[in-house]
């Protein structure tokens, strides 16, 4: 009896990881991969720094090459879209029609970035998710841009602040736009996205709290092309003086970056039975339904330590959740007709919860923020300023009386590890100030 294949729709971490762990784990049948960009797997943290400043090149993202790829005898399916998804028979379909029935399927893909209406049709306004994306704004900046160049970024999340450290430090005159007047806020609280104001003012970013208006452009070229950005219009808030009617203000602008966050890629999935709600929606094991799991960015699942559905556009995250929904996958098909594909030798895994230390990092200039646990939606947080003038901090985070998430920069590596075993499982408030208190005793 020929087994089904196993599909993986979604060709980043979260979807490398899985398939490697599908063949780890005993899968001899056949394993499609599905990616929509036509690039080979490639990691996204350094597009918004090393890549965007111009310092790696885009081979040097690249999580496999194409003979480190070819052991796994992928049915590799670049450049190629997932439209639909029968849940009851696990049935693909692909862009041009082709229906793929599986044995499993694994949803790894991903989220895509949020934009303003209008700003696909004008130049020199960009988005950063992609590799493509990232080469088209970097052609901006690094190489041919002029340094000196008005970039006006609009959000002043993770995304925005690390833009906007490149930028500077490319040349380039920068303007940091969020309707939250703290830069990353929302991720790390206030009194450390304080600290960070301080570092971009410091280096000359000019920093603005208001929403877009709109966009202003020059006209189009005979030819055809899309209009210029020249402005770009604020509801509210703007710059000191600017003597803009109406509660407006105007931003001159060569070029803009949109970082208002993502959308998980779930608008493919129209079936019912699934939960498409801020993700896609998963069990404790990652599953979403039976033979369909989920991981990475588009996962959101029950975190069994955390008591509640999460999900995480982290890094780590993706590798560790791509690896946790082969495992439950296969351990579910031992127990099915399409055991077929695993080999008769391959040990028999059991199911398990996938229940991480979610962990994040960013690189902002020459500092570097690193965070275990969650701190985002913290209704308590307590901040240490170590050292001001070397931004170096350390923050703890509380939900219901305890604390879950810990952020520190500036700490020793050794220091910063300690903290992980700290919030692993969420301690009651006090007990967690002291084992931090003593984890970073002489800091």
């Amino acid at each position: 009896m020929t087994a089904r294949p196993i599909a993986v729709v979604g060709a980043s971490a979260a979807g490398l990881a899985a398939a490697e762990a599908l063949r780890r784990g005993g899968w001899r049948g056949p394993l499609t991969l599905i990616g929509d960009e036509p690039h080979l797997p490639y990691d996204r943290p350094p597009l918004s720094k090393q890549l965007l400043h111009g310092a790696w090149e885009p081979d040097r993202l690249l999580l496999r090459t194409e003979e480190q790829l070819a052991p796994l005898g992928l049915d590799l399916r670049l450049g190629t879209r997932a439209t639909g998804l029968d849940v009851a028979t696990r049935t693909l379909t692909l862009d041009g029609g082709e229906r793929l029935g599986c044995a499993g399927v694994i949803i790894a893909t991903g989220v895509g970035a949020r934009t303003l209406p209008g700003a696909d049709r004008i130049a020199g306004v960009h988005t950063l998710r992609t590799l493509d994306e990232a080469l088209a704004l970097r052609g901006r900046l690094a190489h041919g841009g002029t340094p000196g160049r008005r970039l006006v970024i609009v959000g002043n999340g993770v995304l925005g602040c690390e833009a906007a450290a490149v930028a500077r430090e490319l040349g380039h005159d920068v303007t940091l736009v969020g309707i939250e007047p703290t830069p990353m806020a929302a991720a790390v609280g206030t009194e450390v996205g304080e600290l960070l104001a301080e570092e971009h003012r410091a280096r000359g970013v000019r920093l603005l709290t208001g929403a877009v208006d709109g966009f202003e452009t020059a006209p189009a070229d005979p030819d055809g092309s899309d209009p210029q950005i020249t402005a770009v219009r604020l509801a509210s808030g703007g710059p000191p003086g600017s003597g803009a009617a109406g509660g407006s203000s105007r931003l001159p602008a060569d070029l803009v970056l949109l970082a208002i966050g993502s959308r998980p890629a779930v608008e493919w999935l129209a079936d019912p039975a699934l939960d498409t709600t801020d993700g896609l929606r998963c069990d404790e094991y990652c599953a979403a339904a039976p033979g369909i799991y989920a991981a990475g960015d588009v996962a959101r699942w029950d975190h069994p330590v955390h008591g509640r559905p999460l999900r995480f556009e982290h890094r780590m995250n993706a590798t560790e959740q791509g690896m946790a929904a082969a495992r439950n996958l296969l351990a579910e098909l031992t127990t099915t007709a399409d055991a077929t594909g695993v080999a008769e030798d391959a040990p028999a895994p059991e199911r398990r919860p996938f229940a991480p230390v979610p962990y994040f990092w960013s690189d902002q200039y020459d500092l570097k923020l690193q965070a275990y646990g969650l701190t985002a939606g913290a209704d308590r947080v307590e901040a240490t300023v170590l050292d001001r003038a070397e931004r170096r901090v350390l923050a703890l985070y509380g939900r219901d009386g305890h604390a879950v998430g810990v952020l520190a920069a500036g700490l020793p590596p050794r220091r910063i590890r300690a903290l992980r075993a700290v919030i692993a499982t969420p301690l009651p408030w006090e007990e967690a100030r002291e084992r931090i208190g003593a984890a970073t005793a002489g800091d």
